[in-house]
């Protein structure tokens, strides 16, 4: 029976979406420190949840490349953007978070 769960549960994780995952937690670790320089830490880890929600894949790709590098004025510049979506702000709000740079 738990072999049957198990095996339900690696179907249902598709290459694609894995790798979705990866780029996702790489990008979050690009964003992190350029949302920590506006707010405190679980505020900046609230607000990076929501960039990284309502980043395109295009997006999340171009930040992942920043990944162990210093982030350069493009790489803020994206994230700035993505922040100020309505979609973003509403995430934000809607957790109790002061918008970025507010």
């Amino acid at each position: 029976m738990k072999r049957l769960a198990l095996l339900g549960l690696l179907a249902a994780c598709s290459p694609t979406d894995v790798a979705d995952k990866v780029g996702r937690r790489a990008a979050e670790t690009v964003v992190l420190p350029i949302v920590s320089q506006y707010m405190p830490g679980p505020q900046a880890e609230g607000v990076t949840r929501c960039i990284i929600d309502n980043a395109s894949a295009n997006e999340i790709q171009t930040l992942a490349r920043d990944v162990a590098v210093q982030a350069g004025s493009s790489t803020v510049q994206t994230v700035m953007g993505i922040a100020a979506r309505p979609e973003t702000l509403a995430c934000i709000t809607s957790a109790g978070l002061p918008p970025l740079g507010a």
